[in-house]
């Protein structure tokens, strides 16, 4: 019996043993196989990786990138067709004999042709940047002309070059990144493994688009999409989409500077803007409008002198800017423009752009040398104009004279028929006697311009009537010829002219009742002539801005600037405030 025992207890004892060896063994390997586990499947990625696999020029629609990226052209943003059409605008119509584009909205109809800088916007001419495109089979359409057209923001965020549509009314829950280290690692996937595809900092906002087994799918500020852990945020308030662009449908009043009277300079541009650096202060100013645009032909075609430059500094300064627009004082071409349908809508059509490219808040009509036969058509003109600048939220002015019996210079001017059409009429009282004129005498007298003034209210209300006065004099000569008649020629001077003449020949202005304003007269013993000046000063702006104050007038342009003294603003806004 002792023998069987012994013969049966070894065998179990080298069967533990065995038993003991494989289980470290398996235990080893666990080990092992976990530990490579960890490193190759749990262990975070520091991997780093571009944005959008390193597509540039991606368009992400409420979150989402689009498949075909945008076309840059010239710093000008060209959208592919398919986008527009699946995202933005199913109406997006391809006229394929034509090879157009058609953008239909309520009011309007835009009509952009293939490889062509000049698209149609209810049938009037429209100057593009760049033309419709395509792009090895794909088609792209210009943003600029069509972004107002729809309700959807687009930003093209300069750190990234990611274009950023959203849809008015869009909103999305916004999140803040909190203070933990590493918190705004933001990766490809809802996972610790995946490559890194942006690092935020504490305190950065993202969108919140969706969630996923712990994680936040996100959009940071440069317009990266990714995930965050949960706990790397705090959410925080809802981001809604609000455009600034008012309603097409919306009616509003004429605008009004709030508690004032308008303050209205022109500036004239020749050929170069001014540098704005070199304006002083101009106290009282509200409204700026440089002589921009001219009519250069026979067709509508405007000259375009427009600076985006001046408009951001007049911005800045809180003006805002009228554009003027002449008729170029050519009455042929008037003539021509004026009697066709779609030679006027050339001229609106640009105009129309011109004002939406450049920010601009109002047009100024300033046509003159008009033949009597176009009286008809200069008001049918303001009438097909005014509204669609209207639609725009511009102020919508025209420059008249006081009523005479000159009729390319009066009488072709309808005042009644323009008043109920335009926001405001600058009635140009000056020139009573002009660089031609064969008498000596004052540019504008007061009595001259009172009644002037009365006779244009007859015809315009008060409320839209402002003042036109002038910052310029002239100087009179009288020679007298070898057959004993008197030969009157002048020449203008600035404010600052003027004065320096008078100082120069150490004469003293004496007040002249009948014209109201000072006036000085010197005869030169060297060439025997006789030289005379009405003067413009603040003797004779205050009496001018009395009338305003008199008759109620909605304000006073002056022309120009440049040609004032600088106490001629104070002397303007004193009057108007009162």
């Amino acid at each position: 019996m002792r023998a069987e025992r012994g013969v049966t207890t070894r065998p179990r004892r080298k069967r533990s043993r065995l038993a003991s060896f494989f289980l470290m063994l398996m235990l080893f390997i666990v080990a092992i196989f976990s530990a490579m586990y960890w490193y190759f499947f749990l262990r975070p990625s520091t991997e780093h990786v571009e944005p959008y696999n390193g597509e540039k020029q991606v368009i992400v629609f409420q979150g989402e990138q689009i498949d075909t990226p945008y076309l840059l052209d010239a710093q000008q943003v060209l959208l592919p067709f398919d986008f527009i059409k699946e995202h933005i605008d199913p109406d997006l119509f391809w006229d394929e004999p034509t090879k157009s584009v058609i953008v239909t909205t309520k009011d309007k109809v835009l009509r952009m042709q293939s490889d062509q800088v000049v698209a149609y916007l209810n049938k009037k001419p429209l100057n593009l940047q760049v033309p419709v495109q395509d792009v090895e089979g794909v088609r792209y359409v210009p943003l600029e002309p069509v972004e107002k057209l729809y309700s959807f923001s687009f930003r093209k965020l300069e750190d990234s070059g990611v274009l950023q549509v959203e849809k008015e009314g869009y909103a999305v829950q916004q999140a803040e990144i909190v203070a933990e280290e590493k918190a705004g690692l933001v990766r490809t996937g809802a996972s610790h493994r995946e490559p890194i595809v942006a690092e935020l900092s504490s305190g950065d906002k993202v969108d919140i688009l969706g969630e996923k087994e712990g994680w936040y799918r996100v959009l940071t500020p440069k317009g990266t999409s990714g995930f965050l852990p949960k706990g790397a945020v705090t959410l925080t308030e809802v981001r809604k989409v609000q455009l600034e662009r008012p309603a097409s449908t919306e009616k509003k009043a004429a605008w009004k500077p709030l508690g004032q009277k308008i303050n209205l300079v022109w500036e004239h541009v020749v050929n170069r803007n001014p540098n704005t650096a070199e304006i002083g202060a101009l106290p009282g100013v509200n409204v700026v409008s440089p002589t921009w645009f001219e009519m250069k032909d026979s067709e509508g075609n405007l000259t375009n002198k427009a600076d985006p430059a001046y408009v951001k500094w007049a911005h800045q300064r809180g003006y805002k800017v009228w554009g003027l627009v002449t008729n170029g004082f050519n009455p042929d071409w008037t003539a021509s423009v004026l009697s066709s349908f779609d030679k006027r809508e050339t001229v609106i059509a640009q105009l129309l752009h011109y004002a939406h490219l450049y920010d601009l808040d109002g047009i100024n009509i300033d046509f003159e040398n008009v033949y009597l036969a176009d009286k008809e058509r200069l008001v049918q003109f303001m009438r097909e104009l005014t509204p669609y600048l209207h639609e725009q939220g511009l102020t919508v002015s025209i420059d008249v004279t006081i009523k005479s019996t000159a009729e390319t210079w009066s009488m072709f001017l309808d005042r009644p028929a323009l008043a109920k059409i335009v926001d405001y009429v600058a009635v140009m009282t000056y020139d009573e006697h002009w660089a031609a004129s064969p008498k000596a005498g004052s540019v504008a007298s007061l009595p001259w311009t009172e009644n002037g003034l009365k006779g244009v209210l007859e015809e315009v209300p008060a409320e839209k009537l402002l003042l036109g006065v002038p910052f310029y004099t002239r100087l009179w000569t009288e020679a007298k010829q070898a057959d004993g008649k008197v030969k009157v020629s002048s020449r203008a001077l600035y404010m600052s002219g003027a004065k320096k003449w008078i100082e120069e020949r150490k004469l003293t202005p004496k007040l002249d009742e009948a014209s109201g304003q000072n006036y000085v007269e010197y005869k030169d013993p060297k060439d025997g002539n006789t030289y005379k000046m009405w003067i413009e000063d603040t003797v004779s702006m205050k009496k001018r801005v009395e009338l305003v104050e008199k008759y109620n007038l909605a304000g006073i342009a002056a022309w120009r600037r440049g040609f004032e003294e600088p106490e001629i603003w104070d002397a303007i806004q004193e009057g108007l405030n009162k």
